[in-house]
């Protein structure tokens, strides 16, 4: 899928998070820019994406190009983002005290030309957070925070799913380069026919 069996390798550092890739990020070699778009209007992960890309040394396009035909330009678009708060425990009064937060986005992921490096993938995150029925302001502060650092493990956990793609078809490219440019055997010489022995 990827013309160029060597990849570009960029450091990834998530700024001023802790969320990182375990290793380099691996782009296509002469990567062109890329167009992040965003179904969500103004959403806070494409602007996350977007300096997650710059770290990692990859040239971001932008925002109004993706309004545009976007031809010779690479393609991250975030197809849904969702989010959901699921009560996980309740007080002797039956108020929900304890709730679970859901963040979920479905992403794709497109090369200039228009062939699809990363199909369609739904990335899901949850932290449980406490909500106390009499300290409506404190929860409301947590909850803020915790979003915050799950749009940035989202934009991290999207980057870490291309990295794998990548990884893998320069690996299976690789394997095939290795196996057209190994020496083949040489073809055995054909055995000619027995002759049939005279009958006395």
């Amino acid at each position: 899928m990827i013309r160029s069996a060597l990849p570009v390798l960029f450091a990834l550092v998530l700024a001023g998070c802790g969320f990182h890739l375990r290793e380099k990020l691996a782009l296509p070699e002469n990567a062109p820019p890329v167009v992040v778009a965003s179904t969500t209007p103004f959403s806070e992960l494409v602007t996350d994406l977007e300096r997650s890309l710059r770290n990692a040394g990859a040239t971001v396009a932008p925002r109004d190009v993706g309004k545009k035909a976007s031809s010779g330009f690479a393609r991250l678009d975030i197809l849904s983002e969702r989010w959901g708060s699921l009560p996980i425990a309740i007080d002797e009064r039956g108020r929900a005290q304890e709730f679970s937060l859901r963040y979920a986005t479905v992403f794709t992921f497109h090369l200039a030309d228009g062939r699809e490096l990363v199909p369609q993938q739904v990335v899901e995150l949850s932290r449980d957070y406490v909500s106390s029925p009499t300290n409506a302001t404190g929860t409301s502060t947590e909850r803020e925070i915790l979003a915050d650092e799950l749009r940035r493990e989202m934009a991290a956990s999207i980057l870490r799913r291309i990295d794998s793609v990548v990884r893998a078809d320069l690996a299976r490219q690789a394997e095939a380069a290795a196996e057209a440019a190994a020496p083949q055997p040489p073809a055995e010489p054909a055995t000619p026919p027995a002759t049939p022995s005279p009958i006395p």
